[in-house]
């Protein structure tokens, strides 16, 4: 593998709520580092490799990166996910999905002529690491393929089963890296909503997996330390992949959480903390510290996940923040009154009401902070409620359905606590590996990336 060096690469980052395009900066940034376009855009989720306890939903909004894959260079649209490990693309060419997916959406990967596919009898393919759920396999004799092949299997049914195979991934002004990646050649999902990763140009590509993992795209190219900062709206922001950490505004670290022997429900290259406890303005509630800690089983973990949009809490932590949240918002919110309507299968904390009156109702909710050990996520304002797409209620339609962006993982189906990118908006998120932690500070991150020479 070619090491990365350490380079400082920023990518500008711009909501695009209208579908308009990210304006692509083609010059140097003052420090050095290049700029490129990473949005936010409502993508379908496609199958990442999370472990089983893990779920990813079919309609979500991701981080995205525009990515130059191959010899001549194909630029491909690839989720930026920390909770993942094996990057793969749709590949069309040697590699035919099924269905076949537009030729917008996917890599062509006999296009390039520094694409190759990993055989059975490389040391990749034998690699029996303890990271991946699925290793790597070979087909079973007699059959003639040579090809070493990755299955991957999800929580929500769906499936994705390609070639393990190795091209050049090229990242802004850094040189181009040889990684290892998954070329999708079959993908089925139990979406029955025509939305799927496969019917839009604008679905991403792939996923570029970030987590600590053996084959992520971090450990391959040896990256020590990355950050980013998403702004809300139609704001810029920024990614910065490597550099020494000077750009970034004073932060509040939170250490690692390391687990040594191999438990069933703990993801051991997540990005893992510990959390303390969660407050609601000023009333931290009153969850034992028990119900917050892996137990023997690793369930109960904590995780910063870019490729989830929203926070998951287990159940028990859950019920005490709806309750309180609940209580100190009796007089601002009217609650949506149908006890069977959960959005997304884990939201049932939802409400009704015109959109003015929301947006002013927003300033004057109560603050919810994650706690973490030496730092905390605090989400305020409008962050605290999303509007269900599509729902509207009462007289004309004239009130729209929101819910609380706390999601309950025992209804998801996830067995661990997850702090998701919505949360992390206008938040500087710094991933220190070198030094086993993670850093947060509350930022401008429109300003941040004027500062930085991220934007003209």
């Amino acid at each position: 593998m070619c090491a990365m060096e350490p380079v400082l690469l920023l990518l500008c980052l711009s909501l695009l709520a209208n579908g308009a395009e990210a304006k692509v900066l083609g010059r140097e940034a003052r420090f050095g580092g290049t700029v490129l376009p990473l949005r936010v855009q409502e993508v379908p989720k496609a199958p990442t490799q999370a472990p089983a306890n893990r779920i990813r939903f079919r309609h979500d909004v991701s981080l995205t990166v525009t990515v130059a894959v191959g010899t001549p260079p194909q630029n491909v649209t690839m989720v930026l996910d920390t909770g993942s490990e094996l990057s793969w693309l749709l590949c069309n060419g040697s590699c035919v999905p099924s269905p076949p997916p537009p030729a917008a959406a996917v890599f062509n990967s006999s296009a390039s002529s520094t694409y190759g596919a990993v055989l059975c009898s490389s040391p990749e393919c034998q690699w029996r690491g303890r990271d991946l759920p699925a290793p790597p396999y070979c087909d079973v004799p007699p059959a003639p393929s040579n090809a070493c092949r990755v299955s991957l299997s999800y929580a929500d049914a769906s499936s994705a089963d390609g070639l393990l195979a190795t091209d050049t991934f090229l990242l802004g002004g850094a040189p181009p890296v040889h990684v290892l990646f998954g070329c999708i050649t079959s993908y089925s999902s139990t979406s029955d909503n025509g939305n799927n990763a496969t019917n839009s140009s604008e679905a991403a590509t792939g996923l570029l997996g970030m987590n600590r993992g053996s084959l992520s795209f971090v450990t391959q190219t040896d990256t020590r330390r990355f950050a980013y900062c998403i702004a809300p709206g139609d704001g810029p922001g920024l990614l910065v992949l490597g550099g020494d950490g000077a750009a970034a505004p004073p932060l509040n670290y939170t250490p690692l959480v390391e687990i040594s022997q191999p438990l069933p429900y703990f993801d051991r290259v997540a990005y893992s903390v510990q959390l303390d406890g969660i407050r609601v303005g000023r009333a931290l509630l009153p969850i034992p510290k028990s119900v917050l800690t892996p137990d023997h089983t690793g369930a109960g973990q904590t995780m910063v996940d870019s490729g989830t949009q929203f926070t998951f809490l287990l159940a028990d932590a859950y019920v005490a923040l709806k309750g309180e949240f609940l209580n100190q918002t009796r007089a601002l919110l009217a609650p949506l009154g149908e006890p069977d309507f959960v959005f997304q299968g884990a939201f049932d904390a939802c409400f009704r009401a015109p959109e003015a009156r929301m947006d002013a109702a927003s300033r004057l909710l109560p603050e919810v902070g994650l706690v973490l050990r030496g730092a905390e996520v605090a989400v305020a304002g409008e962050k605290l409620l999303y509007r269900v797409p599509g729902e509207r209620r009462g007289e004309a339609g004239a009130e729209a359905v929101w819910c609380l962006t706390f999601g309950n993982s025992d209804m998801a189906g996830m067995s661990a606590y997850v702090i998701g990118h919505h949360h992390q908006q206008n938040v500087w998120v710094e991933y220190d590996l070198q030094n086993g932690r993670v850093g947060f500070a509350p930022a401008r991150c429109d300003r941040a990336t004027q500062l930085l020479g991220a934007v003209a």
